[in-house]
């Protein structure tokens, strides 16, 4: 059986991401301006997106229950992406802590 993804090359890659930042589009793995690249700075972005991600989500709960002109498509989309993130984001946190407890098993 073939490997799809091991046939993209770098230059495929490379291509396709200088598209989505030619259309407008978020390009993953790239570091905005401003950022130190850290970390730290990484980290504390991706818990700024979640909570941006669940504050929309909250967002278009509320509407609805108002009976604001929300359709509830959106509402259940929205829902599911805040599970998603936080999800992601809790993964994030159990990956770093067993890399810890690694790096500490080592030196002892």
């Amino acid at each position: 059986m073939s490997d799809p993804v091991g046939r993209i090359g770098a230059d495929t890659i490379s291509a396709a991401l200088q598209r989505a930042d030619r259309q407008g589009l978020p390009v993953p793995f790239t570091r905005p301006a401003g950022e130190d690249g850290s970390f730290g700075s990484l980290l504390a972005r991706a818990v700024g997106e979640v909570s941006a991600v669940q504050e929309q989500s909250e967002a278009f709960t509320s509407a609805f229950v108002r009976g604001e002109p929300v359709e509830l498509h959106q509402v259940m989309a929205a829902a599911e992406e805040a599970g998603i993130a936080i999800e992601m984001l809790v993964e994030v946190r159990n990956k770093f802590l067993d890399a810890y407890r690694t790096l500490v098993n080592m030196q002892t």
